[in-house]
């Protein structure tokens, strides 16, 4: 489905996304002006049928998908069915696992958006002489992968997707030398794609630890909207903050929700992934991450809880689901000029060794 000629005109109470679901995108509408309820729209099909998408980033309505056997990666606006395909320098499956990092950002010049591509791993286990890291970034406008020269300070879970606002991405973090399982995350820190740097770790308003699940996500690009859910501790107890101020140097916290398990009958259901959360109707919506993934929780105050099926063929049931609100955007996709590509020898690869402890450079045609 071409989005732009087939997005409706949305209705009171409505709000769009993206749900990634079956190794495909969906766009999906979820209404909650009275009895809640969803509606599976369509399919995108501006990506080749046969793509396997494995992870999704949102920035602005524009959407950066990582695939599961293709190495490349794609930028595409669905609303206007635009594409844009990147070669990477590296395969970004080393020893079959997709173990980088990525974030889609942009620098507002005074014509146009220069969007950008950050790529990173970090593989770090409380100890000096067991990590790795590799920060890169990819320029649309030159068409180039640049190394960044870090020195990382902070620590970035794996598991834990950025969140684009205002053309830069926000990820929850730790103090590099805090051990993991003591916190898994306590800080904010902001990757500014106009400097390419790292921003100073800024406080959460709680201290994540490593039974416990922390996420971001973004209020109508103007605020960040922190989750925590307890595991071991308080059973699935949630919380949800939303910032009041956020600056380079500045946070503020604002608490939103707090979903107690005394308002249900044994625990609160879990919020897996990615999530977004209406304000006005104070309730947090996102995958019920247990057996069945075809789940929607609709979670607030006193007990609240809808839960709403996806409909359709999603193929692999075993594949991750995720989902993202959606704005359409009317932003275009630069296209690479046409240029003489060169033939290089000794292209570097990236891989682990057997132990998994270390990320190692290979030269490919030794």
């Amino acid at each position: 489905m071409d989005i732009g000629k087939a997005l409706p005109a949305s209705k009171e109470g409505e709000s769009q996304m993206i749900v990634m679901m079956g190794n495909n995108l969906y766009l999906t509408s979820i209404t909650l002006n009275g009895e809640p309820s969803i509606e599976h729209q369509d399919k995108l099909t501006c990506l080749d049928e046969q793509a396997k998408i494995s992870q999704v980033f949102n920035c602005e309505g524009l959407l950066l998908c990582i695939f599961k056997e293709d190495s490349r990666f794609v930028v595409q606006n669905p609303y206007l069915g635009q594409t844009r395909w990147i070669e990477p320098r590296y395969s970004h499956r080393p020893s079959g696992w997709d173990r980088f990092s990525y974030a889609l950002g942009y620098v507002n010049k005074e014509s146009c958006r220069g969007y950008k591509l950050l790529r990173f791993i970090d593989y770090y286990y409380n100890a000096p002489e067991k990590q790795f890291f590799w920060y890169e970034i990819y320029d649309f406008d030159s068409d180039l992968w640049m190394t960044l020269d870090v020195s990382p300070h902070w620590r970035i879970a794996f598991c834990n997707s950025g969140v684009s606002r205002k053309g830069n991405t926000y990820f929850c973090a730790a103090e590099r030398n805090v051990d993991v399982e003591e916190v898994f995350a306590n800080s904010l820190i902001c990757f500014d794609f106009t400097s390419e740097k790292f921003g100073p770790l800024l406080p959460l308003p709680c201290s994540g630890g490593y039974h416990d699940y922390t996420t971001l996500s973004c209020v109508r690009e103007e605020k960040l909207a922190l989750l925590l859910q307890h595991d071991e501790s308080n059973l699935y107890e949630l919380d949800l903050w939303i910032t009041t101020k956020l600056e380079t140097e500045e946070v503020l916290w604002s608490k939103f929700l707090r979903v107690a398990c005394s308002g249900f009958d044994s625990y609160v259901p879990f919020i897996g992934g990615s999530f977004f959360i209406n304000e006005e109707k104070k309730v947090a919506i996102g995958f019920d991450d247990g057996n069945n993934r075809h789940k929607i929780n609709i979670i607030g105050e006193a007990g609240y809880l809808r839960a709403l099926d996806l409909v359709g063929d999603f193929g692999d049931q075993e594949c991750k689901t995720d989902l993202c609100s959606y704005v359409p955007s009317l932003v275009e996709i630069k296209q690479p000029e046409v240029r003489e590509m060169k033939q290089e020898s000794g292209l570097e690869k990236l891989r682990y060794d057997e132990n998994m402890s270390r990320l190692v450079l290979l030269e490919a045609n030794q």
